[in-house]
């Protein structure tokens, strides 16, 4: 009986790794960019700024149509060019004047190479959930220090804290400190798990998403927070709270930390 689970269980582990098989080929045959040290800066900079834009264009066309304002968390707020455009300015020069150089000398060690076989397909999807859960971890406790100390909050948080009401394009208006500790959590939890590259890819992308939803004002029925059952993620109106109160709702992404220590306030009671 147990050899034939077993069995099963490679066949299913097998479907999964050629499931996903052609996507890796696809993005193998491209090696020469993914090797480029100008890869990870013009990644993540393409897919936040791909997933600040549609929040952007919603807030154009606000004033126009009306029916939008049901899904703001703050009906009456939109952003003006005063605060957007120093937001991408922040996220841009942080990127071409810390993290490249940062990247260029990862890359100068040597080259990273690419596996020639796909993960599979439950091991991408348990690793993705897991570095999201560690990540999770690692940042409530880092922000939860960031506020309970007077000192690392102004030196260090308090330009996240700007805006009092998000927008997609804020959720990146950091310091660079937080910038390279958000990065250095990333690269820690991919490592410890030796995750496959695509995998590293695919919890960057939503890794990005959600903190883009999270900043992004609006609450929509399909938004990540009412996809997750019994509560357990927070989602835009959890972390809009924690811009406009500061001492609850520490977790990025997931409440169990904040129930344990008591920091959880629920958006509804607000």
């Amino acid at each position: 009986m147990s050899g034939h689970n077993s069995s099963e269980l490679h066949v299913l582990c097998s479907s999964g790794q050629l499931f996903l098989q052609p996507l890796w080929d696809s993005l193998r045959t491209h090696e020469a960019l993914t090797h480029s040290p100008f890869f990870p800066v013009i990644f993540s900079i393409a897919t936040y700024v791909g997933f600040c834009l549609p929040f952007v264009v919603l807030d154009l066309l606000c004033p126009w149509v009306p029916a939008l304002r049901r899904y703001k968390i703050h009906p009456d707020f939109l952003p003006s060019a005063r605060q957007v455009l120093p937001c991408l300015g922040q996220t841009l020069y942080q990127h071409v004047v810390f993290v490249f150089p940062a990247t260029l000398l990862l890359w100068a060690r040597g080259p990273v190479f690419l596996p020639l076989e796909a993960p599979e397909l439950l091991q991408l999807a348990f690793h993705v959930v897991f570095c999201l859960l560690l990540f999770d971890t690692e940042f409530f406790l880092w922000h939860v220090l960031h506020h309970k100390v007077p000192w690392l909050y102004r030196t260090f948080h308090k330009m996240h804290h700007q805006n009092s009401s998000s927008f997609a394009l804020a959720t990146q208006y950091m310091s660079i400190w937080e910038l390279f500790s958000l990065v250095f959590f990333d690269i820690m939890n991919v490592t410890l798990l030796e995750c496959h590259p695509l995998t590293i890819l695919v919890f960057h992308v939503f890794n990005i998403w959600l903190s883009v939803e999270d900043h992004s004002g609006y609450d929509f029925p399909w938004s990540t927070h009412r996809l997750v059952p019994f509560g357990w993620y927070g989602g835009v109106a959890h972390h809009d709270l924690h811009h406009s109160q500061f001492n609850c709702n520490f977790a990025p992404y997931f409440t169990h930390w904040d129930k344990i220590l008591g920091t959880l306030r629920s958006a509804h009671a607000k």
